[in-house]
């Protein structure tokens, strides 16, 4: 029952709504106790031939009376319980879903996106039943049990009801038992779902792959197995959980028996009458429902704290990069400093930066090239804050980054990553994603801008176009000038074009980096690219290797070096003269 414990927080909120509701179950369990009674004074006039029409009547209509209400009261404690166990649920999902946006990526490297849905969807349903009917299972189980062991021990017989409870031990010993055996059970069935879910997730997501690559039997066959010990784990589960009735329903049998034995040796001595008797047994049978119910409790409030568990373990990960108290609550604009002597990711004994000592004057392009690998794109992660823990400061506007509010710094700073991301939703609304009430004029001219204007109005709908999860329908040119525009639209302090522009020609780049020449007047701009002619009109240009400026300069000082710069871009101007036929 530890679980109830830790979900106290819950029942303290929601105390009035859980307080009304117990009360209800409290006065439907009463009434309860009353159909049994009057089962038993009516046997008892007719044996004894007293049973007159008018009492018949009177016993039916009370009968009738008794059964509305609990009908209106069992509405009413529905509501109560299992509209408070929804809330649970909501406020569970919510909480999960902020922990999800706040966390940094190390987070997402480590944790798998399917086991992540498997959180905000089966536990939090297997913690809103224990908030809902593990409630209604406990309060109902022990008031009717213990509602109706009163009435069988004051109004008829105490002594037959003690010999009637000798089994009940036993009953509580072994359900115990079942239970600690079922939150094991239970849990490893949960994480195997998780992989399951991930696993079908990855797969949907990678179907161009697998199917490229001819892999689909393979993937079926990873799949099977994988389902199959989804089934395994949960039969396992199913086992155990199918152990409560068959237990429950002998330790009810033994008692039943023990009251017809000894209740008819009472009747023969007239401790007894058969009416009496009558009413025994029917309370005896209202008696299965509670022990039911106390197997089903142990079901599922264990079933909820491996699922508890679980969750509370998730949102125990510590958001690692947050604001730090005072952070400036305004937009950053100026100058960019880097002042970086040493950066390792998390985890990493080597630094992938090292010596990183520049100044980019606001207004200006910055161009950063170099091999795979190169410390280019992490440069530019640690400028947004998506890693932290580096030795030595990067200043926007002469603070240190984390002077400002973490909101308020990504505000600044329009990023288009080389894993572009398209939603599920229009054209219009991708593009529109940071300001989604901007007028239509504002969204065409950022598409025009990012040279995607012409390409859209080609498409089916035009701008109200679904592109499909992740931008499926669109080629790779046209998702990255979707992200470009996206990014333009919120016209930022810094544009970040991380190898933005490596899917679309030469003319189309040229095309897109005059428009942000002419419209970024005053705007910092920084472009990463394996392609030279992307960055070549930069005010600064690095070359990275290693993690360290191998160069610097700018395009007319380092093809004067003739180092690794001006080898790439000879190289790459030799081929596309090739490409073009020579011409």
């Amino acid at each position: 029952m530890k679980v109830f414990l830790e979900l106290g927080w819950f029942f303290k909120q929601e105390k009035k709504a859980y307080i009304t509701g117990i009360l209800l179950l409290l006065l439907v369990a009463l009434l309860q106790l009353a159909p049994p009674k009057i089962i038993g004074i009516i046997a008892d006039h007719i044996h004894e031939g007293t049973l007159t029409k008018g009492m018949l009547g009177k016993w039916m209509l009370l009968l009738v009376v008794t059964g509305l209400a609990m009908y209106i009261l069992r509405y009413f404690w529905r509501i109560m319980i299992f509209g408070s166990s929804v809330k649970l649920s909501k406020i569970l999902r919510n909480r999960l879903y902020h922990h999800f946006t706040n966390m940094s990526p190390s987070f997402y490297q480590k944790s798998r996106i399917g086991d992540l849905m498997a959180h905000a969807t089966n536990d939090l349903s297997a913690i809103q039943q224990t908030a809902g009917v593990g409630v209604l299972t406990l309060v109902d189980s022990l008031s009717t049990g213990g509602f109706v062991i009163m009435a069988m021990a004051f109004t008829i017989s105490w002594k037959l009801t003690l010999i009637c409870l000798i089994p009940m031990p036993f009953m509580a010993m072994l359900t115990s038992w079942f239970g600690t055996m079922l939150h094991k059970s239970f849990y490893k069935a949960q994480e195997a779902f998780s992989s399951l879910n991930d696993k079908t997730q990855e797969s949907i997501t990678g179907i161009k792959v697998i199917k490229t690559f001819g892999q689909e039997k393979e993937d079926i066959e990873d799949f099977r197995k994988q389902s199959e010990d989804v089934v395994q784990k949960n039969i396992l589960v199913a086992k155990i959980d199918s152990l409560y009735d068959p237990t429950i329903s002998i330790i009810v049998a033994i008692s039943f028996f023990l009251a017809i034995v000894f209740g008819a040796k009472y009747v023969l001595n007239n401790e007894l009458t058969i009416g009496e008797l009558i009413s025994f047994t029917t309370y005896l049978g209202l008696l299965i429902w509670p022990m039911l119910a106390f197997g089903w409790l142990f079901n599922i409030v264990e079933r909820g704290r491996a699922s508890y568990d679980r969750v509370a373990a998730l949102l125990r990960e510590k958001v690692e990069i947050s604001d730090e108290e005072g952070a400036l609550d305004q937009m950053p604009h100026g100058d960019l400093q880097y002042q970086l002597n040493e950066f390792t990711y998390p985890g990493e004994s080597q630094p992938v930066l090292k010596n990183i000592h520049f100044t980019l004057k606001r207004g200006n392009t910055l161009g950063i090239v170099g091999k795979t690998g190169a410390g280019k794109t992490t440069m530019l992660k640690l400028l947004i804050r998506e890693f932290e823990g580096q030795q030595g400061d990067i200043r926007f506007g002469d603070k240190i980054l984390s002077h400002y509010r973490l909101e308020k710094l990504r505000e600044a700073i329009g990023y288009v990553p080389q894993d572009h991301f398209l939603f599920s939703a229009t054209v219009a609304e991708n593009i529109a994603f940071t300001n989604p009430s901007v007028p239509q004029g504002v969204v065409e001219h950022a598409a025009k801008l990012a040279n995607i204007h012409e390409d859209i109005l080609q498409f089916t709908e035009g701008y109200q176009t679904v592109v499909g999860e992740r931008g499926v329908s669109l080629s790779g040119g046209q998702k990255q000038r979707i992200s470009i525009a996206r990014a333009l639209l919120m016209n930022p302090e810094v544009l970040i074009l991380d190898d933005s522009l490596s899917a679309v020609d030469a003319k189309t780049e040229e095309a897109i980096l005059s428009s942000l020449k002419e419209n970024r007047q005053g705007k910092t701009t920084i472009i990463t690219s394996h392609r030279l002619s992307a960055i070549q009109h930069a005010n600064l240009i690095l070359v990275l290797e290693e993690g360290k400026i191998f160069e610097r300069g700018t395009h007319d000082e380092l093809m004067t070096l003739n180092g690794w710069y001006h080898e790439m871009f000879i190289r790459q101007q030799l081929e596309e003269l090739v490409e073009h036929g020579g011409r």
